[in-house]
């Protein structure tokens, strides 16, 4: 028998293949919501959540509406409280001014006291029982049907229009097994199925009116990869909590997914401070970074050093941004996730395949959360090869080390011979500067470095590489000649 060529890289990408729908940059950034809109944005001038993060110069770009913008909370109608909203349009607007996209929740679940369930069940639009009855006492909206489909896009669009950018995708794991569908199948063909008609049904609609196809969404099918992107429902907000998140996404990740979020903090109970800087640390270094849950939950309720320490982490990501869209937009383009598990990059080091608890950032950066509640640093599985710690710049070889964390509470360690792209720090991506760049060269040694780098403004992966010539750095061949200044840096040990 000749040898095994199907390495799991190979297999990802026969899973995924290239993601026709690439999201924008803005939706990698900080997506910030912590309780229902009820407090945050009513007929006052101001939006307190997203005017504390611009007073605590915490760097967000998108504040998301959960179930409360409806005159009731929970009952989805698709239109803003007239109580408490004199004005979406310009609410919205106002938001965008200061460099906010907004994001809003909805369902697709309608209860009988719902001013829209009369209407979809005159027009057929809900799932059905064999006898022409709902299943359920819900009207659960049926999107295998095309009249559905039509009439849930009308919806959406209508608020895509007033300027929204980004729709959450709630729920769908109810779709009734009893059910009967316009698709002419029950609910044991229909029930996984429903989910990725779901997706489909809002990114399409998304796509048409904004031009970006983006979701925010909890359930997924085989096939929901093409609909970006998906996060990991509500997490128990423990150490055991965080560490499962991680599991569930590397497992998402090999599922032929390449963008991934969750939770940061988790959704239930009140958590320390250690464990949401700790919890944060790790949302910041995964595609697509939200901070959601039941309050309090926000760094200004726990002391003025949790608010210093939640920013400067913030912070790492926003001056990453450079690497970060580079690598989005590398791994959608290769079958990849961005969170990667290690014996996708290293699949003949036995190691690797043994690690559940670390994971690549993209292909140049290893991190390693901090699990455990008063934990400032951990044993560390490194493949092999030489790895620089981002903090301090240490250098360690492959196999099994005790590091302590820096002032982020994690451990982050850069590829030997890496390039890392990064950019000013600006409040919003909608703020920065891409017309300068820095390189961060990590290189013990080697006397070649490389990356990537990607604007947002034409979305072309570019490969870029500097060499070192006697203590200095040049860049070679530049590919964004008279477009980009760069400055080089480098780590040093």
């Amino acid at each position: 028998m000749g040898a095994v060529t199907q390495t799991p890289r190979r297999i990802t990408r026969q899973l995924l293949g290239k993601i026709p729908n690439f999201p924008g940059l803005y939706r990698h950034a900080l997506n910030d919501n912590y309780y229902a809109i009820k407090k945050v944005a009513g007929k006052r001038k101001e939006h307190s959540l997203e005017t504390t993060d611009r007073e605590n110069k915490i760097p967000c770009d998108v504040p998301h509406l959960d179930t409360g913008w409806f005159e009731t909370d929970w009952r989805c109608d698709y239109q803003f409280s007239t109580n408490r909203f004199a004005d979406p349009a310009k609410m919205i607007s106002d938001l965008k001014n200061d460099g906010f996209r907004v994001c809003l929740w909805q369902l697709p679940y309608f209860v009988p006291k719902n001013k829209l369930f009369p209407e979809i069940i005159e027009k057929g639009l809900a799932v059905h029982d064999a006898k022409g009855n709902l299943p359920e006492e819900d009207a659960v909206l049926d999107f295998s049907n095309p009249n559905t489909v039509n009439w849930s896009q009308e919806k959406i669009a209508s608020l895509l229009k007033l300027g929204v950018s980004v729709i959450k995708v709630d729920f769908s794991e109810a779709a009734p097994l009893s059910g009967i569908y316009a698709s002419g199948r029950t609910g044991f063909y229909e029930h996984n199925y429903y989910p990725l008609r779901y997706n489909k049904t809002v990114s399409d609609i998304t796509k048409q009116t904004t031009g970006v196809s983006i979701i925010w969404a909890r359930s997924t099918w085989a096939g929901s990869q093409r609909y970006p992107l998906h996060w990991g429902g509500d997490a128990e907000s423990t150490d055991g909590g965080m560490a499962a998140e991680l599991r569930g996404g590397l497992s998402l990740g090999l599922s032929g997914f390449t963008f991934w979020s969750h939770d940061v903090g988790g959704v239930v109970g009140k958590e320390s401070a250690d464990l949401s800087l700790r919890w944060l640390a790790f949302g910041m270094m995964t595609s697509h970074s939200r901070c959601h849950g039941q309050k309090p939950k926000e760094p200004w309720t726990y002391d003025a050093a949790t608010i210093n320490k939640f920013r400067s982490i913030v912070e790492l990501k926003y001056r990453l941004m450079p690497y970060v869209y580079a690598q989005a937009k590398d791994s959608s383009e290769r079958g990849l996730p961005m969170l990667r598990a290690l014996f996708i990059e290293f699949p003949d080091d036995p190691g690797s395949w043994l690690v559940d608890d670390e994971y690549l950032y993209g292909s140049s950066i290893l991190v390693a959360p901090l699990l455990h509640e008063g934990a400032t640093g951990r044993n560390v599985y490194l493949p092999p090869g030489t790895w620089i710690d981002y903090q301090t710049s240490k250098n360690y070889s492959g196999g099994w080390h005790k590091i302590e964390a820096g002032n982020i509470p994690e451990i982050i360690l850069v590829r030997d011979g890496t390039v890392l792209p990064r950019i000013a720090l600006a409040q919003s991506t909608l703020q920065m500067d891409w017309g300068k760049i820095e390189l961060a060269v990590f290189a013990k040694d080697s006397d070649i470095a490389a990356g990537q780098i990607c604007l947002p403004a034409d979305n072309q992966l570019h490969e870029i590489s500097v060499t070192k010539s006697g203590s200095a750095w040049k860049i070679q061949n530049d590919p964004l000649s008279g477009k980009v200044s760069w400055s080089i840096t480098a780590a040093q040990p």
